[in-house]
């Protein structure tokens, strides 16, 4: 890099040391030559820190380790916990409780060292803000082009989609306690709740949804303790049949019934966005990931758990995918007042607007980056109406897909298998490997190399379990069904 260059690039880091985001002169970003080895890109003048506009508008590191706490928090203690009975099914009480366990255990480790080599890497003077871009630094271009990149934004999307949808129905749940006999389909309760979304996807940053978060972790537990209790009361309820806990099944239903339930798990403790997340703590970031990965799983021990053993207790092998499902059936006694299943369908249905947002910031990202002019303040008109365009394009996509496929529950399972998997229980210790190298005597080259194979093969024999899945309920799907 030439002495304009590196001039260039220590007024960005005195423009950052100042808290200034806007006014400073446009720069094009380089990024590292797939051909450089890491070794040569540590000591290259590409690898001066240099940020684009998406990283300095949509993922602005202002915040603290709190705030990243509350970000991944709401990634991962959603509303798809509820599903953790349903995955019990599969796998009864000691394998479900060893499974669930072992799960947690390997995320957060997961995330730690990922988190170990972000902090490294910006250690020795580059920072990477996304995914992408870690990746590309660590395997290269082509495995980053085709594999990492389409993944990950696949994985966003398709959560997006999962989170309208599943608020839609929330919202009709709600509709139906309070009319038993209306009628509005669930169409049009998907296209509200998109509305509302589009509505706050104006929110310029991820920065700025640190206190919708923060909201987002209470309503979490308090929708967590109404599933806890409900099931309780459910499960005294005389009127419920009798609990089977045994698995059921042919060996070959067993089978694939174990990977539905490791790749349903995988699925919930999934973020896939760890170095976004990570990208919004404000300089020096040293530890400070692994304080917010210690706050988020503070949260998931005592939701996961709690709802996991409370639901597979009260139904047993009857748990449906939503545990909700159980508590308020279509038909039969009523299982729980009236005031405790609204709670919690305000609480999720609020909640699911948090999700939605937080994984609608790496599109933003890329949208920013491609349209936004650095040297305009970012309410300006020049950049206020593409912003407003192509967010608001996007969420309408994603409203639509919600509305049209109502059956979205089995294509989620798929691409939770297919993208959860090896973002969040593969790649991590494998670039960790690749980055640190430890050496073949420490039990951590063992350890990461056992995740690694094990949940590569999760992640391929579950998303065939997925898709044998699929084909069995194929003949029940719809399209816009008022299901």
């Amino acid at each position: 890099m030439n002495m304009q260059g590196k001039d260039h690039a220590r007024d960005f880091k005195m423009q950052e040391a100042n808290g200034l985001t806007n006014g400073f002169n446009s720069l094009d970003v380089v990024s590292p030559s797939p051909s450089l080895s890491q070794e040569e890109y540590r000591h290259s003048s590409l690898s001066d820190a240099r940020k684009d506009v998406g990283t300095l508008k949509v993922l602005e590191s202002k915040g603290t380790w709190l705030h990243a706490g509350y970000h991944l928090t709401t990634a991962i203690a959603a509303p798809s916990l509820l599903s953790l009975p349903y995955a019990f099914s599969f796998l009864g009480w000691a394998p479900g409780l060893l499974a669930i366990t072992i799960c947690g255990l390997v995320s957060s480790y997961a995330y730690c060292l990922l988190s170990q080599v972000l902090d490294d890497c910006a250690s020795k003077g580059h920072r990477f803000y996304r995914f992408r871009e870690l990746s590309q630094f660590v395997i290269g271009q082509k495995w980053t082009r085709f594999f990492v990149m389409p993944v990950q934004f696949g994985v966003c999307f398709v959560t997006v989609i999962g989170a309208i949808l599943a608020g839609g129905s929330a919202v009709k749940l709600i509709y139906k306690g309070a009319n038993a006999n209306g009628s509005i389909p669930l169409a049009e309760f998907v296209a509200m709740f998109g509305a509302v979304m589009i509505l706050l996807s104006q929110l310029p940053s991820f920065h700025s949804l640190r206190y919708i978060n923060l909201v987002s972790v209470i309503l979490c537990l308090i929708y967590s303790l109404a599933a806890t209790v409900g099931s309780v009361l459910a499960g005294y309820n005389k009127h419920i049949p009798p609990k089977d806990y045994s698995v059921v099944g042919n060996p070959t239903d067993k089978l694939f019934g174990v990977f539905t339930s490791l790749s349903v798990m995988a699925g919930v403790y999934g973020v896939a966005i760890i170095p976004e997340i990570q990208a919004t703590i404000a300089p020096p970031i040293g530890g400070k990931m692994v304080k917010a990965i210690a706050l988020c799983y503070t949260v998931v021990v005592a939701t996961f758990y709690s709802v996991s053993i409370a639901g597979y207790w009260a139904f047993g092998n009857d748990a449906q995918g939503n545990l909700f499902d159980n508590l308020v059936p279509s038909y039969g006694p009523q299982l729980n007042p009236t005031w405790l299943v609204a709670i919690s369908g305000f609480s999720i249905v609020a909640q699911l607007l948090a999700i939605g947002l937080v994984y609608l910031q790496p599109a933003f990202d890329v949208f920013e980056s491609l349209t936004a002019d650095a040297n305009c303040g970012r309410y300006t008109l020049r950049n206020m109406v593409p912003r407003l365009v192509l967010r608001s394009t996007y969420v309408s996509l994603a409203t639509f897909l919600a509305a049209m496929l109502p059956f979205f529950g089995d294509i989620v399972s798929l691409v939770g298998a297919f993208g959860y998997t090896p973002l969040d229980f593969v790649l991590p210790m494998l670039f960790y490997q690749l980055v640190f190298k430890p050496s073949r005597r420490t039990y951590v080259f063992w350890l990461n190399w056992v995740i690694i194979v094990t949940f590569t093969t999760v992640g391929i024999v579950g998303c065939i379990a997925t898709v044998r899945h699929i084909a069995i309920d194929a003949n029940n799907y719809k399209l816009f069904a008022n299901v």
